[in-house]
Parts: structure tokens; C-alpha cells; sequence
């Protein structure tokens, strides 16, 4: 029971400290701010076998583990809540408070109030705060799609990492192989920095997810038939052959459904809004917690039904790579506070060039008129599409 009450507060940080980096940070810095993080996250995973050589008995490895936890205790004093949190569910009173703590902590002067934010903020004092709900998503019409969507994309990819890991180790488990995976983890973050950086969110995560796609299915039976049909003779090297590449296939898999998993909680922090935020990263957390967990699943039935669950993450993976085109690029753009402005966020349409060459001749006069309405000049467009309001 001590060891469910620790998963579940740590659970609790990881997801508190995910969202404050994410709503602290510029857009520009989102980003790397994120991967800055997670590399340090794979530099403590690294830094456990030292320390547990070190402390020799485990009682004094969980004393020095749980230390740095005591900290935590004073960052309701000393560390902000989320401003922007505040604005969006309309707790005015405390925004106001801390709006002014940073204003002189920045010797900025509040008498004049040149921008006018705080006078804004004092007629809307008598809002009554208002609480969100993940399940809210269910009425909107393009919102649960997208997390739908990534939910799928955390549950196959934290699953075929684990089944990658199984095609490396076996049933066994070393520390060499346990140094062997967090290296692959720190490797994964460096690629996805550098894949992000060229393509973009939406770009990575599709080209990661194909790249992870394709090694199952060589795992799954081209490799097979490759040694099967060019050395009939020989079955050592065949079989030693198909080891080295299946090996091969495994780290690369790893290091593209680990990217893949951390992409699309990163992606679902961008695109749902402020008020629902953090149910639906937890939501997504829970899903690569799942997905995680079917290996052990499969342990307990002494290995039976693995090739069929690899044949179940496989597909999900094939059609992750047919709906994440449908979700919107949120390069450089702000993050939605608002259930309104969340399902605004819509991916970028085709074109008008396209677009007219989908259409009859009768019908481009007709479409050449919609720049002239008033409703298309009010349109806010991005690079995710139209953000309506």
C-alpha cells in the first residue's frame, strides 16, 4: 500500500511539474525547455546504479532518493502557480495577487497601468471561478479526435517499445541491459530535438511512427522469409544472421517509440486548452502507463499470445500513421486557454490553389465570392488552420 501511495505522488510531480513547465514558457521555448527536462529525467535513471553502488543497503538508496522530495513541500510558498491557469478558470482574486507580487518584483509601477491588464482584471473581480472537466471533450466535435488520436499514438508506442525491449533482453534482465535502455532513452532525445527541429511536431511524430511501423513488421515475419529464401543451407549463419538484425530492428525501434511517446504528450499539452489541460496529459500518462504494462501481462501467460499482441501494437501503430495527418502543427503558436479556442484549433486546409481545382467552373465563381464576406475577413488564419472564436 506505501508503494501505491509513492507511484501515486510521484505520478502527481511528473504531471504538476510537466504542466508548469509547458504554461510558463514562451512558445518558442516550449520545446526545448521540455527536452531539457527529459534528458535530465534520463540523466537520474542513469545516475540510480551509481548511487546504488554507492549506498550498498537499500534503505539508505530510498533515504537519498526521497530528499530531494522533501523540497517539494516549500513550493507553495515559494513557487508560483500557473498565471495562466488562473485567468482561465476565473480565480481573478489570486491572479490579481500575484500579478501585482511580479510587478514588483520587476519594479514595474501599478499606478499607471499603461496596458490596462490590471484595471481589466479588477472589473472582472466578481466572477465566480469556474472548474473544467476531461469529460467535457465529449461534447466538442474535433477536440476528442485529436486526443483520441494521441492516446492511441502513447498506448502502441510505450507498448511496441516494451516489445522491443522483450526481443533484446528476453525474459532475463541485467544491469548491462538496464544501462543499455536509458543510453537508447537519452538517444531518443537527442534524434527527436533534431527530427522536430526540421520537420516540425506533426512531421516527427509521423515519421517516427512509420519508422517504428516498419521495424515490427520486419520482426514479424520478413526476416524470416529473407533467411528463409537466401540461405537455405547454411542455418547457423542464418540464424545468426536474422539475431544481429532483429537486434538492430529492436534499438531502432526503441529509439523511435520512445519519441513517439514523449511527442504526443507534448503535443496534447499544445492543443487542449488551459481549463482541461492536465486531465488530458494525465489521460495520455495513463495510456503509456497501459501500454507498458502488456508485456508483464503477457509474462504471466508464460509468453503465450505475445506474437498476437505484436500483430494488435503493430496495427494500432498503421493507423496512427493514417490519423496523425489529422492533427493540427502547433509550431510557434499560442497555447488555447478556452474549451472554445481548443476546438478552433483545426489543421491547415487545402490551399485556395487546390481548392479550385476541386471544383466545377460553376462552382469557382461562387468560391472566388468568400473572400468578400465578412465572416471570412474575421478569420484568424495560422499555420494550423483556421482558430475560430
Amino acid at each position: 500500500m506505501l508503494r501505491f501511495v509513492q507511484g501515486f505522488g510521484l505520478a502527481g510531480i511528473s504531471l504538476s511539474l510537466y504542466l508548469l513547465r509547458i504554461e510558463l514558457c514562451l512558445p518558442a521555448w516550449r520545446f526545448s525547455m521540455t527536452m531539457v527536462a527529459n534528458v535530465l529525467a534520463v540523466g537520474g535513471q542513469l545516475l540510480l546504479p551509481a548511487l546504488a553502488v554507492l549506498c550498498v543497503d537499500w534503505h539508505v538508496l530510498q533515504l537519498v532518493l526521497i530528499c530531494p522530495l522533501a523540497l517539494m513541500l516549500s513550493y507553495a510558498w515559494f513557487f508560483p502557480e500557473s498565471l495562466r491557469w488562473l485567468l482561465a478558470t476565473q480565480r481573478y482574486e489570486r491572479a490579481k495577487g500575484q500579478m501585482y507580487q511580479v510587478a514588483q518584483s520587476n519594479s514595474v509601477d501599478t499606478e499607471t497601468d499603461e496596458s490596462g491588464i490590471l484595471s481589466a482584471l479588477e472589473a472582472e473581480l466578481h466572477q465566480t471561478p469556474q472548474s473544467s472537466c476531461i469529460l467535457q471533450i465529449i461534447h466538442t466535435r474535433n477536440m476528442w479526435k485529436n486526443i483520441l488520436v494521441l492516446c492511441v499514438n502513447s498506448l502502441s508506442s510505450s507498448g511496441m517499445g516494451q516489445c522491443f525491449v522483450r526481443a533484446v533482453s528476453g525474459v532475463s534482465f541485467s544491469p548491462k541491459h538496464y544501462l543499455v535502455l536509458v543510453g537508447i532513452a537519452m538517444g531518443g532525445c537527442i534524434v527527436l530535438v533534431t527530427v522536430v527541429l526540421v520537420m516540425g511536431r506533426r512531421g516527427a511524430q509521423l515519421s517516427f511512427m512509420i519508422v517504428t511501423a516498419l521495424a515490427s513488421l520486419l520482426q514479424l515475419g520478413l526476416l524470416n522469409l529473407i533467411g528463409k529464401y537466401s540461405l537455405r543451407h547454411d542455418t547457423a549463419l542464418r540464424d545468426t544472421l536474422n539475431r544481429r538484425l532483429s537486434v538492430a530492428l529492436s534499438v531502432i525501434g526503441m529509439l523511435t517509440s520512445h519519441a513517439v511517446s514523449h511527442l504526443s504528450m507534448f503535443i496534447c499539452a499544445e492543443i487542449t486548452p488551459t481549463v482541461i489541460r492536465g486531465g488530458a496529459v494525465g489521460l495520455l500518462m495513463a495510456n503509456a502507463a497501459v501500454g507498458m504494462c502488456v508485456t508483464a501481462l503477457v509474462d504471466l501467460q508464460k509468453m503465450r499470445g505475445f506474437f498476437l499482441l505484436r500483430i494488435i501494437l503493430t496495427c494500432s501503430c498503421l493507423l496512427s500513421i493514417i490519423c496523425i495527418p489529422l492533427l493540427p502543427e502547433t509550431t510557434g503558436q499560442p497555447l488555447p486557454e478556452s474549451m472554445a479556442e481548443g476546438e478552433g484549433l483545426l489543421r491547415r486546409p487545402l490551399p485556395s490553389g487546390e481548392q479550385h481545382h476541386l471544383l466545377t467552373r460553376s462552382e469557382v465563381a461562387e468560391y472566388s465570392r468568400v473572400a468578400d464576406t465578412p465572416m471570412h475577413r474575421q478569420g484568424n488564419d495560422t499555420v494550423n488552420g483556421i482558430r475560430t472564436s
